[in-house]
């Protein structure tokens, strides 16, 4: 038996054990497999992606032992950060994550194998090592692709929040009621929900400042750190937060704008290669292409 016939067999085992253990446990009703690193919390979320959802109770079941091996503290920071970043922390932990990237890691692979033996596919062996590297940083990509989702939904309200704020602040309100009037009121977006958290802290014992330098964090923006900092400041230094509100907000919308004028001139620029390739050569053949016939006609 060759080794083509070894990595075929290898490939298809990898897939039956994969399929067997994911219909196994989603036919079983437990719901301990999914709480081994919440402790009491109650479980995670439920992910609004398919990726997580199907994955974790083969992580549960398969790697979440040998992620829980991985003790590189520094790793682990990191690894926690992009998780907070995106918004992900009732959603992943740090074990499940790595846990995700060591399925993905193996799967992949094997993925691969079985499709290329089966469909005599002939791709080569590097492949392979690709194909693993990918599985490998799947979780990385899922949480950036939230991160990014989470920037855009930010950017597009921060400037009618902090109006929001300043015109609760002048009409009586303090800091505090004014933000826990702007979470009564708005729809459910991430800075709604990012300001409930800043109650919830508040409520709990943390100062303001503390508190709004957590949503920071959470945020990593530098629109959102910036305007933390300047309500921060203003309390140390007993300023006026109406004013500073009104000013930040001029800002912000003045940033927009710049950002907007920054994509509108990408976009005319992407749009030239298409320009060239396809819609010029279009329109030379309806103007020129009758003009060339008719030569012909009369040459002939």
């Amino acid at each position: 038996m060759g080794s083509a016939e070894l990595l075929l067999i290898a490939g298809l085992l990898l897939i039956g054990i994969a399929v067997y253990l994911a219909v196994s446990t989603l036919l079983n009703e437990s719901n301990k497999p999914q709480q081994l690193t919440w402790g009491e919390e109650g479980g995670p979320d439920k992910s609004k992606g398919g990726f997580i959802e199907f994955s974790r109770p083969l992580v549960h079941r398969l790697t979440l032992k040998w992620a829980l091996k991985i003790k590189n503290p520094s790793y682990r920071r990191q690894v926690e950060r992009k998780i907070l970043t995106a918004g992900q922390e009732r959603v992943l932990n740090v074990d499940e994550f790595i846990g995700l990237q060591i399925l993905w890691g193996a799967f992949m692979p094997g993925l691969f194998i079985v499709v290329n033996f089966a469909l005599e596919l002939g791709y080569p062996p590097w492949l392979l090592v690709a194909m693993a590297i990918l599985g490998f940083y799947f979780p990385h990509i899922h949480c950036n692709t939230e991160r990014k989702k989470r920037y855009q939904s930010v950017i597009v309200d921060l400037p009618f929040f902090i109006d929001i704020l300043a015109l609760s602040t002048e009409a009586g309100l303090d800091f505090i009621g004014a933000i826990n009037k702007v979470v009564e009121k708005a729809k459910a977006s991430v800075l709604a929900d990012e300001l409930g958290k800043v109650l919830r802290d508040i409520k709990l014992g943390q100062s303001r400042a503390d508190a709004l330098r957590a949503m920071a964090d959470r945020l990593d923006m530098t629109e959102v750190t910036s305007f933390v900092a300047m309500i921060i400041d203003s309390d140390a230094t007993g300023g006026s937060i109406g004013q500073v509100l009104k000013d930040q907000s001029a800002q912000m919308r003045m940033t927009r704008f710049t950002r907007a004028e920054k994509a509108g001139a990408r976009a005319s620029q992407q749009i030239l290669l298409p320009l060239v390739l396809f819609i010029l050569p279009a329109v030379l053949i309806m103007v020129m292409g009758p003009i060339i016939i008719q030569f012909l006609g009369q040459g002939g």
